[in-house]
């Protein structure tokens, strides 16, 4: 009724819960229905959602040097759209279990990037990228490292079919890329955004 205070809704009932598809990835079917901001019930709502683990993204950022590291990789999402397949990226991967966000994304670095990062780290966010299909939640943090040499350098792990090339970058270039088009998924353009209004301060704190 108009003047009432809205309720926060809390209850999901699961009637089926299928998995459809096991491969590279998993997807589940879903059959549920959950309370209604006026506190009833909704309709049963049938739903596909694509099973991904928890994941992280990170930023190697070298204050000294005012650079960042970024990598190039083929993505098969972009491909199937119909864009340009290899997009410019951060690192990032699958938090493995045992393993926190931090501990995954100095991995991860290694991997992909042959960068070691160094004790100074710092959480940007932590969000789910697709909610409406996809239980993926993934972390993106901005690490110091070394940023020396120029770029080039091709990195992955040969058994996960990885062919990724590391991108060295004056900062103010990488700042460009979120005006041309070349930033285009998530973690980078976060991330990205997220240095620029903190890079005055990391430069002051971490050198």
């Amino acid at each position: 009724m108009p003047g009432q205070p809205r309720r926060n809704p809390q209850q999901v009932d699961i009637l089926e819960n299928e998995l459809v598809f096991d491969g590279f990835m998993q997807l589940a079917r879903m059959r549920v229905r959950h309370e209604r901001f006026d506190g009833g019930l909704t309709a049963p709502l049938e739903r596909e959602v694509l099973l991904r683990r928890p994941a992280v993204a990170v930023l190697p950022y070298d204050p000294v040097r005012d650079r960042v590291a970024l990598i190039e990789q083929f993505r098969i999402g972009a491909f199937a759209d119909g864009g340009h397949a290899w997009l410019h990226e951060t690192v990032a991967g699958f938090i493995d279990p045992g393993e926190s966000a931090l501990e995954s994304a100095r991995r991860e670095a290694v991997e992909e990037a042959g960068v070691i990062l160094g004790a100074r780290a710092e959480k940007i966010c932590e969000y789910y990228p697709t909610p409406g299909g996809c239980s993926e939640r993934v972390e993106i943090w901005c690490a110091e490292a070394t940023l020396e040499g120029g770029s080039g350098e091709v990195h992955g792990v040969a058994e996960e079919g990885e062919d990724i090339r590391v991108n060295l970058l004056a900062v103010e270039d990488a700042f460009a890329m979120l005006l041309d088009g070349r930033a285009n998924s998530s973690p980078i353009l976060i991330s990205l955004l997220w240095l620029r209004l903190e890079r005055a301060r990391l430069r002051a704190t971490w050198t």
